[in-house]
């Protein structure tokens, strides 16, 4: 059972044997956060127990280097984009790596997938659900009827996250203020590429449509990303999608909440973060893992100064039952709280309990992520 955001209930999800999972990765462009965590923590968790359940899953988790702010930093460090987002993506690699995050499928890069971005923006506007204006091409949002379905968000709301979110509103060469770019114009100093449309690069929804169809095909069983996506990108790469294939673009939508820092969500504008490679100079990272999974995947919290002391000794309380026997019901208790919307607060509780009878966690602990080796 898990909570789907389209839905706005918790349901069944019952994939097939194989499980095509698209999850939107990182715009490599600066240090790992705590909510870049938190969010790809939450699929791993999934993952590891739909692999469990026996299922092999193939997972896709985008690279974003053709986008806005990677390549704004890029100018104000005179660094080429390229050269920032690989080594913004090499940190993040090595935080996902220390944090016993599962390798995903691939890790496609936007900038791979030109030549399908081109491909797929043409069906749009052979579909005729595009129009070309001035030096763009935009998706035109009068002619998806379901357009919003996703958050379920009124035109009102769509149009305050729309201009929150890079949205341009304002754009006089759209016919609709919602209509969303998929092909634009590059400034003097972003990479172009050639198309019928003229020279230019591709809005952000548009890459993360390309990349899942070329990777997984026209369906998808879940599509997940952090709750900040909900609108206007999943809304909008579900639109463009359905309307290229004229397929239903995916089964089961699933958001992670965002996570604050002295009162307000934590986001790199406001400068309020906690970076991964910060922690992990002074925490295990199974300390680290542990501290956020305490939290519901779903419930928004606020980053406390506690948190890692808090999980440091719950790490060691866990580490003393590893010379303990394991009667083998407490993997079961952790499964049954993992299959109710991956509930890891109550799996952790479940664990803290056995713990305290003289029980062994190890097998319920790797479910969740965390191997109880000592050091």
């Amino acid at each position: 059972m898990l909570y789907d955001t389209a839905r706005k209930e918790i349901v069944p999800f019952a994939p097939p044997e194989e499980v095509l999972m698209y999850v939107c990765g990182i715009t490599p462009y600066d240090a790992t956060h705590l909510g870049h965590a938190s969010t790809f923590l939450t699929y791993d968790v999934l993952i590891r127990r739909l692999v469990d359940l026996g299922h092999r899953v193939k997972c896709v988790r985008n690279v974003t280097d053709v986008d806005d702010p990677l390549f704004a930093k890029a100018r104000e460090l005179g660094i080429h984009y390229l050269d920032l987002a690989a080594g913004e993506e090499a940190r993040f690699n090595a935080d996902m790596e220390a944090l016993n995050v599962l390798p995903v499928h691939s890790a496609p890069r936007a900038s791979s997938a030109i030549p399908d971005i081109r491909k797929f923006i043409q069906a749009v506007l052979d579909a005729d659900h595009a129009y070309v204006s001035g030096d763009s091409v935009y998706f035109d949002v009068s002619s998806f009827e379901s357009f919003g379905a996703v958050s379920g968000f009124s035109e009102a709301e769509m149009h305050r996250l729309a201009a929150l979110r890079g949205g341009n509103v304002e754009d006089p060469q759209k016919r609709h203020p919602l209509d969303f770019v998929l092909w634009q114009p590059s400034s003097a100093d972003e990479p172009a590429w050639e198309t019928p449309w003229g020279p230019g690069r591709p809005g952000w929804h548009v890459e993360c449509s390309a990349l899942a169809l070329r990777d997984l095909g026209e369906h998808v069983h879940l599509h997940g990303g952090g709750a900040d996506l909900i609108f206007p990108h999943h809304e909008c790469e579900r639109a463009q999608s359905e309307s290229a294939t004229g397929t239903p673009f995916v089964d089961h939508w699933m958001h992670a909440a965002l996570i604050s820092k002295d009162g307000e969500k934590m986001s790199k504008s406001l400068g309020n973060l906690v970076f991964i490679d910060a922690l992990r100079k002074e925490w295990d990272p199974r300390t680290i893992r542990l501290g956020i999974i305490s939290n519901h995947y779903r419930t928004e919290w606020e980053w406390s100064d506690q948190l890692m002391p808090s999980s440091e000794s719950r790490l060691q309380m866990w580490l003393s039952s590893i010379a303990n026997d394991d009667d083998g019901t407490l993997i079961d208790e952790v499964r049954s709280a993992l299959d109710n919307d991956l509930d890891t607060p109550t799996a952790c509780e479940k664990i803290d309990a056995a713990v305290n009878e003289g029980r062994n966690a190890s097998a319920a602990a790797s479910l969740l992520g965390i191997e109880l080796i000592q050091n």
